[in-house]
């Protein structure tokens, strides 16, 4: 069993709206196993970023519990906040809006060991930036270009040796391939899965495309409406899924198969319930064609439903 690096517990995050408070994060309690990639996937609006951004504090949390090894560092001030960084960093979605445009590849690359001071002298940076770059596939002639001037691939392999400066022990990489052309894709993954194996990075992967995240996942927790609606190692969660939603989700990807054309797939039905002060009950209902009157009575559990598989649905037995 690999040590829990991180962990989540009852951890929410709301925002106040001028209908009321919207539950982006709700109760979300999730395990982090170091050298591991846990997946979160769901449709947009899930709440799959805004739960990455706060177990970075990039968000406060509205109550709950962020334990990194086993310390809480929920309630961290600003300085232990970004003392805290250092070992938690973050790849973002859009390797351009997230790269500044008036800075070149190396001084982009070397901001966080300049602001963070943990190197000192100027020789020594450039030497690391170097190595970084090296590391991650950027060849040294491009140190002075400017993100303009390179190609999605690229400028997403910047993010990464960005996020790889301060030698951080857990990423949180939002979405990190879908603004890149399917080859490109290919190749950044790769390279993630390198990295993981020769630095023991762990890894919580938010996307919402279920081949990318069956590629590279180790466990994987799907989120509905701000709820963790099912958790487990991702071969039973393709093999073997419970709750509704997941099994409406597996049945759309796409299968190159011409004898699956007579595929069945769960279309759902029905209306999105407002993530805003949620009715009690599982917010999957009103879409759910195995819906009944306990669905919506009360909270629906996240339970274990098989050895290390956990779903939140009280009818998973009989469907």
């Amino acid at each position: 069993m690999n040590e829990i690096l991180l962990e989540t517990r009852q951890l929410k995050k709301y925002f106040q709206t001028p209908r009321g408070l919207l539950h982006a994060v709700d109760d979300v309690n999730l395990q982090f196993r170091r050298g591991k990639t846990l997946g979160v996937v769901g449709e947009s609006g899930c709440g799959k970023s805004t739960l990455g951004r706060t177990i970075l504090k990039l968000l406060e949390p509205t109550s709950g519990e962020i334990l990194y090894k086993g310390t809480d560092i929920a309630g961290y001030g600003r300085r232990d906040t970004k003392r805290m960084r250092q070992h938690m960093q973050m790849i973002f979605q859009d390797p351009y809006a997230s790269l500044d445009p008036r800075m070149t590849v190396r001084e982009i690359i070397s901001e966080p060991i300049y602001i963070n001071k943990t190197m000192t002298d100027r020789r020594e940076i450039e030497k690391k930036v170097g190595q970084l770059m090296e590391t991650v596939g950027l060849a040294a002639r491009l140190s002075n270009a400017y993100p303009h001037e390179l190609d999605g691939g690229r400028r997403q392999r910047i993010g990464i040796a960005k996020a790889l400066a301060l030698e951080p022990e857990f990423i949180v990489c939002d979405e990190p391939v879908s603004a890149l052309d399917v080859s490109i894709q290919a190749q950044i993954l790769n390279l993630m899965l390198d990295l993981q194996e020769e630095l023991g990075l762990t890894y919580m992967f938010v996307t919402h495309d279920l081949s990318v995240v069956k590629m590279i996942s180790d466990e994987i927790a799907v989120m509905y409406l701000g709820k963790c609606v099912e958790r487990a190692p991702s071969q039973e969660l393709f093999s073997h899924p419970y709750h509704p939603y997941t099994k409406a989700l597996l049945s759309a990807i796409p299968v190159p198969d011409l004898s699956c054309r007579g595929k069945k797939r769960e279309v759902l039905k029905g209306e999105v319930v407002s993530p805003i002060d949620p009715a009690p009950g599982c917010r999957f209902a009103l879409r759910c064609r195995h819906c009944t009157e306990r669905c919506t009575q009360g909270p629906v559990e996240l339970l274990e439903v098989a050895p290390g598989h956990m779903a939140a649905c009280c009818r998973w037995s009989e469907l």
